[in-house]
């Protein structure tokens, strides 16, 4: 074999880390000696696995290629050695999921999975959408559970679980006891939202369609609770996930409002990216979430 286990590590801590410098640290290996390991990879084949600009690298095209199956020859490495060191564990897994999953659906997921597998090592990123999906584009994650919608031809989007947003307001809110809201209503409203990019911020717009330039937004926001918030201070109107809002909901603290004409329903997904080695922690994650969605 002409290459070793060690320079493909390299290889893929330069493209995460986008320069040598940068993938010494998280390997912790002088630059000298990361360069050093690059370079011979790239000698014994001739070829050239990035294109150089100053100082920062960038994937060449058959860096590119190659890089999916790199990734997977680590992986099966990794199993492997767990084999040899004869530890019944289903390894590492990586996962992503967007604020709402992360903060309610994804913790009891993992307890379930850690439950099924107690050696697994695993580790949970939340982020919006659109952070999830370029984490997991770049090979920084395994596996993602998001809100919105994504449009990525190297990504595998699988409709997962039903989900539905719910327009709310502060307790003791006139518009709370409203039999239902006008769109006049809706744009008389200051609106707290998320951010754009938020698979939650999607379905909030799509449903506002038609009079979206017209509603007052108020603040942006990052993060569900923020919202709570600032709706509970009585600051506008605000709009997530009915699974947020639940415990408000039953404490009585926050009060939905109905608005039957606008169509706040959504799906999560399931994503992965489409040349992602699926070892056993990843299919035995992906079997407990098939489960978890019937």
């Amino acid at each position: 074999m002409r290459y070793s286990l060690r320079q493909l590590e390299v290889f893929l801590a330069v493209v995460r880390a986008g320069s040598v410098s940068a993938a010494g640290d998280v390997l912790a290996m002088s630059q000298s000696a990361v360069s050093g390991a690059l370079a011979d990879l790239e000698r014994q084949f001739g070829v050239q696995l990035f294109d150089r600009q100053g100082k920062r690298l960038h994937l060449s095209e058959l860096g590119r290629a190659v890089r999916a199956r790199a990734e997977g020859v680590l992986d099966q490495a990794r199993e492997l050695e767990g084999a040899l060191e004869r530890r019944d564990v289903v390894g590492r897994l990586r996962v992503g999921a967007t604020l709402t999953i992360g903060n309610h659906v994804a913790v009891t997921l993992i307890a379930r999975f850690l439950r099924e597998h107690p050696g697994a090592e695993v580790t949970l990123s939340v982020a919006n959408t659109e952070e999830i999906a370029r984490r997991l584009s770049n090979f920084e994650i395994d596996v993602a559970l998001v809100e919105g919608e994504i449009d990525d031809a190297d990504l595998e989007v699988t409709p997962w679980r039903d989900d539905e947003l719910v327009v709310f307001c502060a307790a003791g809110d006139r518009r709370a006891r409203k039999r239902a809201l006008t769109d006049d209503d809706l744009r008389e409203a200051r609106w707290i939202v998320r951010e754009r990019g938020s698979g939650t911020r999607q379905t909030f717009d799509r449903a506002m369609h038609g009079i979206l330039p017209q509603l007052q937004i108020a603040l942006e926001l990052e993060h569900t609770e923020a919202i709570r918030s600032a709706v509970r201070a009585g600051l506008g109107l605000g709009c997530v996930s009915r699974i947020a809002l639940r415990e408000a909901f039953d404490g009585g603290t926050l009060a939905p409002c109905r608005v039957p004409h606008r169509d706040f329903r959504r799906q999560f997904y399931l994503v992965l990216h489409r040349r992602k080695y699926r070892g056993q922690a990843l299919a035995a994650w992906l079997t407990l979430c098939r489960e978890e969605s019937l």
